[in-house]
């Protein structure tokens, strides 16, 4: 074989990569759905590829505490150009996003006070999605990020049948586990810089996990801080004075760790 046959066969190879790539893509639907928990009107996000064929595993998408925006919602899409069905989720009703970090606080708080509450809006997310007859309901899991991800490992620990739950810079002050009532794989994504999270926390989280003998990864991502995912975290840091940066190379490896631990609880 020649060389310009070679170099014909790689671009055409290439070429068609990236035209199947944009086509799976485009054929993304992301759509609003409205739905209801103890008498709130929920504003979830779904996303989907139109073209993919069959039942598919389904991703509960949690946001951070401002809310259910467009960054949630560009996860959905990602799940979706993975190959899974995946519902942004409205924890505060009427698809309400925070302006600032009191207000945040405001709207959060309840959730943190009442982990009862939040595991009833992961429910209704739970049951909206399973609508679809695109999502496989014996495969279901979770990811939040910040606030949210401290909602899925509640959710988690509360006995929701999830197969598996990721954490991303999420708190670990959470509700503890009790026997038999944690059924989910857990990884969590923690920033090794995040001055949200102290040691302590750490350690009694992994202490109480360890005792149950519940299985789960715990992976620091180094000069990581808290929000290490979110691009427009370094922007919202400076306007607010809040500890928080985007670390591309820490976004990048979670992301990869949370895909491969989709394809062992999967």
């Amino acid at each position: 074989m020649t060389n310009f046959l070679k170099s014909f066969l790689t671009c055409l190879l290439v070429s068609s990569i990236f035209s199947i790539a944009a086509q799976n893509k485009s054929a993304i639907k992301g759509e609003e759905v409205t739905y209801n928990s103890n008498g709130t009107t929920l504003k979830g996000y779904v996303a989907y590829n139109e073209n993919q064929k069959g039942k598919r595993p389904a991703i509960i998408v949690v946001p951070e505490w401002w809310g259910n925006n467009d960054y949630s919602k560009s996860r959905a899409k990602q799940l979706a150009e993975l190959g899974y069905i995946a519902i942004a989720v409205d924890f505060y009703g009427d698809g309400k996003i925070a302006e600032n970090p009191i207000e945040a606080k405001a709207f959060a708080t309840p959730f943190y006070k009442d982990p009862q509450l939040g595991l009833a809006r992961i429910e209704a997310a739970l049951t909206k999605i399973k609508e679809y007859p695109q999502t496989d309901p014996n495969k279901i899991a979770a990811i939040g990020y910040c606030f949210g991800g401290s909602m899925v490992l509640n959710a988690a620990k509360l006995g929701t049948n999830f197969k598996g739950v990721v954490s991303f810079h999420g708190g670990l002050a959470t509700v503890p586990a009790t026997k038999g009532s944690t059924t989910a794989k857990i990884l969590v994504c923690n920033g090794a810089a995040d001055k949200f999270i102290g040691p302590d926390d750490i350690k009694n989280f992994k202490r109480n996990l360890d005792s149950l003998n519940v299985p789960y990864t715990f992976i620091d991502y180094a000069g990581a801080t808290h929000a290490f995912t979110n691009p427009q975290s370094t922007a919202t840091g400076k306007k607010f004075n809040m500890p928080i940066e985007y670390n591309e190379a820490a976004d990048k490896k979670s992301w990869a760790d949370m895909k491969a631990f989709f394809k062992t609880i999967f």
